[in-house]
């Protein structure tokens, strides 16, 4: 007995969504189909080859979950080790032998993608779509982010978001590492003088550099160098990328002891 997302009804149901893309985007250059268990990837391989064969079907899976890559290294379902991933939807150790066998020899590529950029693409969904997408329906999306299609630049290319299956403080927690993986949220850990004052004047610069502070935590007791200083971690929060090298060059030409975390 198959299991239930490897059942060939199942299949067959869930290649509906490639007919309803051809429907919708008759010119489509390419599909890339989050992937875990291979039933949505077969189905919309099947259907969509069987009518447009041009269409790309790319497979986009976790890296922590590379069950489809594995498969079609070795020719035939193979177990694999997975690992925690955003991507939960897709955890899945081995992949359907209905759908291993209806899939392989039609899909174009398979891409494995990093949980950085599951988290970037979740947060980008959030604020550019308003749509909240769970990890494994955002995989498709964080394929192109990472910039392991390079040759759909140009293309018409349609990725379905499929799942919106994510708890609420999850959520939160993603779209805090997205912000980092983005590099619009800067950890500073540095050193400045305990005296009154100090810490407006940091706070200046932070306000110039045009950063805004989102955390901010003093340390006395386990600092190393002399009484009169204090270590302070800062977190901000900055534009993009470009603007967090901008804070980071002002801060480290007016403070020595210092580091970053991104």
């Amino acid at each position: 007995m198959p299991a239930s997302f490897d059942h060939p009804h199942i299949l067959a149901g869930q290649g509906s969504l490639g007919l309803e893309v051809l429907d919708q985007v008759p010119d489509v250059d390419a599909i890339i189909v989050p992937t875990g268990g291979g039933g949505l990837l077969a189905g919309v391989a099947a259907a969509v080859k069987a009518v447009n064969p041009r269409v790309q079907i790319i497979s986009a899976e976790s890296e922590r979950a590379p069950g489809f890559k594995a498969a079609m290294k070795a020719g035939r379902p193979v177990f694999t080790e997975c690992h925690s991933t955003l991507a939960d939807g897709l955890a899945v150790s081995l992949v359907g032998g209905n759908a291993y066998a209806t899939a392989a020899p039609l899909i174009d590529r398979v891409v494995s993608v990093s949980e950085e950029y599951i988290a970037i693409a979740i947060l980008r969904l959030v604020e550019m779509e308003k749509a909240v997408v769970e990890g494994a329906g955002a995989t498709g999306l964080a394929a192109v982010l990472q910039g392991l299609l390079p040759e759909l630049k140009g293309k018409k290319v349609v990725i379905p978001l499929c799942g919106g299956n994510i708890d609420t403080t999850v959520l939160g927690r993603v779209l805090e590492r997205g912000l980092v993986a983005d590099k619009r949220l800067l950890k500073v850990w540095l050193i400045v003088s305990d005296r009154p004052g100090s810490l407006a004047q940091m706070c200046k610069l932070f306000s110039t550099a045009g950063a805004s502070v989102k955390d901010i935590y003093h340390e006395r007791a386990w600092l190393k160098s002399d009484m009169f200083s204090v270590q302070i971690q800062v977190v901000l929060e900055v534009r993009d990328s470009e603007h967090a090298d901008e804070v980071t060059k002002i801060i480290s030409e007016n403070y020595e002891d210092v580091k970053f975390y991104q």
